[in-house]
């Protein structure tokens, strides 16, 4: 195809003038085309407006005056409908033509007979379509091999995502010069090899929002339960909900209603319709599944952490893997694209496959069985593709390969500890199930080592702590205190703090998950942790007045730190056991999921911490366990001084570039 210089933009609405400013802001000289000058000059000025926006914040060079120079506007139809000879002559002069009109198939369609008999023969021409098939659109021409998909996001100005659409007949030099200009806009394009209903971003969306959907729709969970689960435990940025109000439930009707008549097999939820129905459309209108202050007036809804704490979050996402492993089997699009487009598309953390990674490929599949036996809809059928990777044991993060692989993870095996590393994450597993993890002597000579261990190896940022069996620990090994002699009491009692102040000062975050009996030692074991996950079955307390002795490894001393002096006396003077959902009331446990889910919860909670700087993280654990124990002067003091020592490290200097840059950071430790 030839040198693009020249590009011609049809249709000037919500997508058109965001395109238009992107190619121009790009350097190239920029035709506008659309049906009436009035909505020519409306598109200019918005143009305008967002230049002005991004030049005040520094995200553009060129003054917006030089970057409007490049924009020329056109009328393409006559009162009469028919395309004017100002648009003839422009079709004429391009190298490339990107269709932005609405999504009316017959419409687009005569719009590309016209411009395929009117431009020369090495032009692309490509459509902006979200849900309709490139086939059908460039059947109406008679060089299909140049008409492709070329799918951009909104706001495009913003929006990093090009989707890159094979039509039957596309030819590879097509896609190669898409691919080639979506780049020179600045844009990350991924490429869809096959003409399908919903591209990846639209098809993987749509399980989802549909599963959320019918979730509500079945009475399973409230709209701002499932907001909360997506926002808060899957690090969404926005609620599926919310995200439908914002972009107009319209929208999605019509792209969900585009893709199932065209073959994409679902069964929409009835909810969507009742609200396009009702003209209950979101924002726009003021209210869909939220209300807001009147139409077009947007207001985030309040969406409380705690509310999607009981809903588990892999029912909502596996049906999004389901679609993305099918893409991939398929060979519709490639394992990276499908992690790009889901991930720079919707704003996600990370891509829809590395959630199925972390998860666990095996928990996915459980999940979808567990749909598939409930609605008996094909959909919910596990593909082959994660079918075999359970069969294989490609399970993801904990199994060292799923859809990528995970160099480093291993399993080491000690007397009483078992060590799983799945970098950047360590798990030490207290591995007594027969005792139910008590705490022996050698318990803690091992705890000891492997710590050590742990903190000279770079690759691991959190450790988590649990217990084998149905406990996480019961406390300390009973049967070693016959020997014991009073001095020897305080020496073990002392080996044993010694270990806890360890973990309670180490180097890396630490996650205690609670996975049942978690008793005496056990819990002192669990206070030293930085946080605390259990599980809705698990059982907390301090027994050790009823063998008439205190806690021995800090109890007397963190457990009235975290929940106050009175509790902690009546927890400790009547040795009573309480189960997670009190010890969470009193700020003795952080959170309480239910028992099948607290692997891939505190998992996924770690995995988030590993994200962040570690150099910061130690600073802020430090500057917090140290200053509560000191006095407010004390405790300013070292705060400032690691604050300022910080601003040495390359974290701090990738920390600031990234923010500058509207970036994900990479923080290296260092």
């Amino acid at each position: 195809m030839r040198e693009v210089k020249t590009v011609l933009v049809v249709g000037a609405g919500t997508m058109g003038h965001g395109i238009a400013e992107v190619a121009a802001l790009a350097g190239y000289t920029v035709y506008l085309a659309d049906i009436s000058s009035d909505i020519l000059r409306g598109a200019l000025e918005k143009i305008r407006w967002s230049l002005g926006k991004l030049y005040s914040k520094g995200a553009v060079r060129e003054p917006p005056d030089r970057v409007m120079e490049r924009i020329h506007t056109v009328v393409n139809l006559s009162p009469s409908g028919d395309f004017t000879s100002g648009f003839r002559e422009v079709l004429g002069s391009v190298d490339f033509v990107i269709e932005a009109v609405p999504e009316k198939l017959e419409l687009k369609q005569r719009l590309f007979e016209f411009m395929d008999s009117h431009t020369a023969g090495d032009v692309v021409l490509a459509t902006n379509t979200s849900s309709l098939p490139i086939t059908e659109i460039a059947s109406a021409t008679k060089l299909p091999e140049r008409v492709v998909g070329m799918h951009f996001f909104n706001p495009p100005p913003l929006m990093p995502l090009v989707e890159v659409i094979r039509g039957e007949a596309t030819s590879d030099d097509t896609v190669d010069a898409t691919v080639k200009l979506a780049r020179s806009m600045g844009k990350e394009p991924v490429i869809v090899k096959r003409d399908v209903p919903g591209f990846i971003v639209n098809r993987v969306l749509a399980r989802i929002l549909n599963e959320a959907c019918w979730t509500v729709a079945r009475g399973e969970a409230s709209v701002i339960e499932v907001d909360s689960a997506v926002k808060y435990r899957l690090g969404f940025p926005m609620g599926l909900f919310e995200l439908a109000d914002y972009s107009g439930i319209d929208v999605f009707y019509y792209v969900f209603d585009a893709m199932t008549r065209r073959g994409f097999k679902a069964h929409p939820c009835p909810l969507f319709r009742e609200k396009f129905e009702a003209g209950l459309l979101g924002v726009k209108a003021g209210r869909g599944f939220y209300e807001y202050p009147g139409p077009g007036r947007h207001v985030r809804p309040s969406i409380p952490k705690e509310a999607g704490s009981k809903l588990n979050p892999v029912y909502l996402i596996a049906p999004g893997v389901n679609e993305a492993a099918y893409l991939v089997r398929e060979g519709i699009a490639e394992r990276d694209d499908v992690d790009k487009a889901t991930r720079l598309g919707l704003g996600l953390p990370k891509g829809i496959l590395r959630y199925a990674d972390e998860y666990g490929v095996d928990t996915i599949v459980d999940a979808l069985r567990k749909l598939h036996e409930k609605t008996g809809w094909e959909e919910y059928a596990p593909d082959p593709l994660l079918e075999s990777m359970v069969r294989e044991g490609r399970l993801g993060v904990k199994a060292g390969r799923g859809f990528y692989e995970y160099s480093g993870v291993e399993e080491r095996r000690y007397d009483t500890l078992l060590v799983r590393l799945e970098p950047p994450l360590a798990w030490i597993v207290l591995n007594r199930p027969e005792r139910l993890n008590a705490i022996s002597p050698r318990m803690l000579d091992e705890l000891t080592r492997v710590l050590d261990e742990l903190e000279d190896d770079d690759r691991v940022r959190v450790v988590l702590v649990t217990g084998a069996g149905r406990a996480f620990s019961a406390g300390a090994d009973v049967s070693e205190f016959t020997s014991l002699t009073p001095v020897k009491a305080m020496v073990y009692s002392r080996r044993f703090q010694e270990v806890l102040f360890k973990l309670e000062y180490y180097t890396r975050p630490v996650i205690a998950v609670l996975n049942g009996y978690t008793l005496g030692g056990g819990l002192e074991l669990a206070m030293a942790a930085d946080f605390r996950i259990a599980s809705e079955g698990a059982m907390l307390g301090q027994p050790e007045i009823n063998l008439g002795i205190i806690p021995g490894a800090g109890g007397t001393q963190r457990l009235p730190r975290l929940i106050g002096r009175s509790r902690a006396k009546e927890l400790i003077y009547t040795g009573d056991m309480i189960p997670a959902k009190e010890a969470e009331a009193l700020g003795l446990v952080d959170r309480v999921v239910p028992a099948g889910q607290l692997e891939q919860e505190a998992r996924q909670f770690a995995l988030k911490l590993a994200e962040k700087p570690p150099l910061a993280l130690m600073a802020a654990k430090y500057s917090i366990q140290a200053g509560v124990e000191a006095s407010i002067w004390s405790g300013m003091m070292l705060e400032s001084s690691l604050f300022g020592l910080l601003f040495s490290t390359k974290d701090a200097a990738e920390g600031v570039s990234a923010f500058l840059e509207k970036r994900r950071p990479r923080f290296r430790g260092v």
